[in-house]
């Protein structure tokens, strides 16, 4: 069988804590910050555990990631 390839964006996308959860980083803070408040802003930071319904499609695009 031939080896498996990882999603590259999947990869870049998302981190993987030593215990097997798989973190992202909350959207809308990348770009058009201007109008947003100081407390909105301090909330998107920081990383999040992705849901459980996303799940299954996010483990099929690492399939190299530790168990």
């Amino acid at each position: 069988m031939p080896k498996m390839k990882t999603h590259r964006a999947g990869a870049k996308r998302y981190k993987i804590t030593a215990s097997g959860k798989i973190l992202r980083l909350k959207a809308g803070n990348k770009h058009l910050l201007a109008h947003k408040s100081e407390q909105r802003k301090r909330r998107l930071t920081g990383m999040q555990e992705i849901s459980v319904s996303n799940l299954a499609k996010v483990k099929a695009e690492l399939p190299y990631r530790n168990k």
